[in-house]
């Protein structure tokens, strides 16, 4: 018998999340073949493999469906993971039980049927299938099957990355990246961290009054020592929810770096906190291409102007071409009503971006200046002001996740709570 990793779907609750808010944590480094038995299938798996969740995967597709696998394996040792299509048509229990003679300990089979049985189903589970997806098959549904054999259904919420950045320079992409992790923190009770990607002018650390002595430079450096306990080390507690990976914002040297220079940062931060928040310099490069395209979800910060409208544009239209199974980006007006300054009204922006703001945060320098002097938030500075709201607003939307609600306190609060320690 082949030994696979057995997950199955059986017996799951009934409300299932919307698509829309849909997480798939990305696939590790793994090899997947796939025998189809149709041009459309293979055409979903195809499309499946230039998704950024199985960009590390290595894929392979064949055609022939069961008969071919088996043959194939014969010779050769088999993958981490198989796909096979079956038609319906050829007895799928009797090719499994032949390509089990022929397969490898510890792989993992999904099988793509257009048989809608829950006995046949069940047939599968007890021989180890460890998906059955029903045909016809997306893109998504691949990406999905194959992600989950590698992520406990528990742990679906870990590892969420959600990326900041401006579409142009001194839009107030930062302030808003660190005020939004600060509500998903704060509001939402969720671990959080924010990674100040900008290592010469980062200000996450004055934001969030913080001088840790080491940050993200030191990972960034040292890629062959990066593992938890190393990343642990290099956080900095701002609250109990809310993590800091601090740049050193220094110019002892030059901060050029390899496309996949933050992979191993991230990965890390993906397997130990539940949402990691990227603070993304504006600026274009190979790695900030990388960190945006595999984010799993964007926030896109611009001012009503034309310079940002048109930023704004060029990175929604390349974003939603480089990951088509993804929702589009989000994004958000801020500096909104400068005195005397020109600008475009936010109906106009939404109609060149096909897409409404998820919020517009007023001009209001003397609030936003005097939390930064301060280092401080502006829930902080404010409790009641409006931007706060946006903020947890901004939070949800990115997160999926709906406001933690706050018992209410009362003067009697603190003999209560008395009574029950007794």
């Amino acid at each position: 018998m082949i030994s696979y990793a057995r997950q199955t779907n059986e017996e799951q609750p009934d409300a299932a999340p919307p698509p829309v808010e849909e997480h798939i944590a990305p696939a590790p480094r793994v090899s997947v073949q796939a025998f189809c038995e149709t041009v459309e299938t293979a055409a979903a798996v195809q499309a499946a493999g230039e998704d950024r969740r199985l960009g590390k995967a290595h894929l392979k597709i064949q055609m022939g469906g069961m008969a071919a696998a088996t043959e194939a394996y014969r010779s050769a040792p088999t993958p981490n993971v198989i796909v096979l299509e079956s038609d319906g048509r050829n007895d799928l229990l009797g090719g499994l039980d032949q390509l089990a003679s022929v397969c490898d300990a510890g792989t993992r089979v999904v099988v793509i049927g257009r048989i809608n049985d829950v006995t046949l189903y069940r047939e599968l589970v007890r021989r180890g299938v460890s998906d059955y997806v029903l045909a016809p098959v997306g893109a998504i549904d691949v990406v999905r099957s194959i992600c989950n054999l590698f992520s406990a259904p528990e742990a679906k919420a870990v590892g969420r990355i959600i990326a900041v950045v401006g579409a142009k320079g001194g839009v107030g992409a930062s302030t808003i990246s660190h005020n939004v992790a600060w509500a998903i923190a704060r509001d939402l009770a969720m671990d959080a961290v924010v990674a100040d990607l900008d290592l010469a002018f980062g200000t996450a650390g004055l934001d969030y009054n913080q001088d840790p002595p080491q940050g993200i430079a030191d990972a960034v450096f040292s890629p062959d020592r990066v593992d938890t306990a190393f990343i642990d080390r290099l956080l900095s507690k701002c609250t109990d929810h809310l993590s800091l990976l601090a740049a050193p914002a220094t110019l002892d040297r030059v901060y050029d770096f390899g496309t996949d220079a933050f992979d191993a940062v991230f990965d890390t931060l993906r397997s130990t906190m539940p949402c990691i928040v990227l603070d993304i310099p504006h600026q274009w490069s190979g790695w900030t291409k990388r960190a945006l395209i595999g984010a799993d979800d964007i926030l896109i910060v611009a001012a009503p102007d034309l310079a940002n409208l048109r930023n704004t544009k060029n990175l929604f239209d390349l974003l939603k071409a480089a990951r088509p199974n993804d929702r589009p980006p989000l994004y958000c007006l801020n500096q909104v009503g400068v005195p005397k300054r020109p600008e475009i009204a936010a109906t106009e922006f939404a109609k060149a971006i096909e897409s409404q703001p998820i919020v517009s945060i007023p001009f209001e320098p003397q609030i936003f200046g005097s939390a930064a002097n301060n280092g401080q938030m502006i829930a902080e500075i404010s409790a009641n002001h409006k931007s706060i709201e946006m903020f947890l607003q901004i939070a949800q939307r990115l997160t999926g996740r709906s406001e933690t609600k706050k018992q209410k306190s009362s003067l009697l609060s603190p003999l209560i709570d008395k009574l029950r320690g007794k």
